[in-house]
């Protein structure tokens, strides 16, 4: 019998004008210079979207980038859906509100999903489900993220990691790439290692508490919140047997993959992922430092990237990690 396959048909990405250099950073924390930021972070530069741009704005400037860069009939997307932490609103659905404002078929089906650094992978398996079932042919696949608006002000660290951003996706039963075989994995037992907890139905209302120890580390229940050693510690716990498992569920040697795309966290994440398993430079895929940290956009953009530098043939494995705590790889064969 004929199975229908999934395959990622192309790939666009949208940037906010507002640019966030290291020379700005410094400007605001004097201690740390452009040097210091560079080399602890890997990262030049970060995008911001403006006080009126919201996720919203960014998934519209992307999906219209893809229909015009990739020629995509509008007309033939049947299904959008979207990863996001910062949707505009709690409800209606942020996927609704764009089916509308990009004039898709009222017969497309539209939902959001709360994901954030393995977003893309967990999307792309519900995007594989949808299309094997039949239930869609073409979805529009879209990440969009706007973490500076959930950042303190004199939060440093994440000041100088976490980038805006969005992407779109074309998924369909034909294309560039065949989505293969997946490895999932979530441990909620961490969910307060990075988080934002008040704002939400269970602590609805802001306090604006405020805390800064002698490292310098800001602590604050109504902004993000990230404990980098824990999420550093499971990372390099959990990516060496998520990137063994893939590759063994996709009957692959490691020898076999001719790309690593992981999700681009910060310098010091990356190069360990390097080292530990042992990656050559040239097969590892690397765009931080220009793009800084976008949450679900980071694999999406990298790929695009990627694509373009004509880098990806052969098996390209995929995989994130991070928030939640949430892991998810893939395998994607080029033809």
């Amino acid at each position: 019998m004929f199975m229908t396959k999934a395959y990622i048909k192309c790939i666009s990405y949208y940037m906010p004008k507002k640019i966030i250099s290291n020379n700005l950073l410094n400007k605001k924390f004097p201690v740390w210079t452009s040097e210091k930021i560079l080399n602890k972070t890997g990262v030049k530069k970060r995008y911001k979207t403006e006080e009126n741009e919201f996720s919203s704005d960014l998934a519209i400037k992307a999906a219209k980038k893809i229909f015009k860069e990739h020629n995509i009939n509008k007309n033939d997307i049947d299904f959008i859906i979207l990863c996001t932490q910062s949707p505009d609103y709690f409800l209606p659905t942020t996927a609704c509100i764009l089916q509308d404002k990009l004039g898709l078929s009222k017969k497309c089906g539209a939902l959001d999903f709360n994901l954030g650094c393995s977003g893309y992978i967990y999307g792309l398996a519900l995007c594989k489900g949808l299309i094997k079932s039949s239930i869609a042919k073409n979805i529009l696949f879209i990440t969009s993220e706007t973490y500076s608006k959930f950042i303190h002000s004199k939060d440093k660290g994440n000041l100088s990691i976490f980038s805006d951003g969005a992407s779109a996706s074309i998924i369909s039963d034909s294309g560039l790439a065949e989505i293969l075989n997946f490895e999932l994995g979530t441990d909620g037992s961490g969910y307060n290692h990075l988080i934002v907890k008040e704002g939400g139905i269970k602590n609805r209302n802001f306090t604006n508490n405020y805390e800064n120890n002698k490292s310098g580390k800001i602590k604050t229940s109504s902004y993000l919140y990230m404990n980098g050693p824990e999420i550093f510690s499971f990372t390099i716990k959990k990516i060496p047997g998520l990137i063994k498992s893939v590759i063994e569920k996709n009957y692959l040697k490691f020898n076999q993959v001719n790309l690593f795309i992981f999700h681009q966290a910060s310098k010091v994440v990356l190069d360990h992922i390097k080292k530990k398993n042992k990656i050559p430079d040239e097969i590892f895929y690397n765009n931080l430092e220009s793009f800084g940290n976008t949450v679900s956009s980071t694999i999406p953009i990298a790929l695009k990237e990627a694509i373009d530098k004509k880098k990806c043939n052969g098996f390209v494995l995929l995989a994130g990690f991070g928030v939640g705590l949430s892991w998810g790889g893939v395998i994607l064969k080029f033809n």
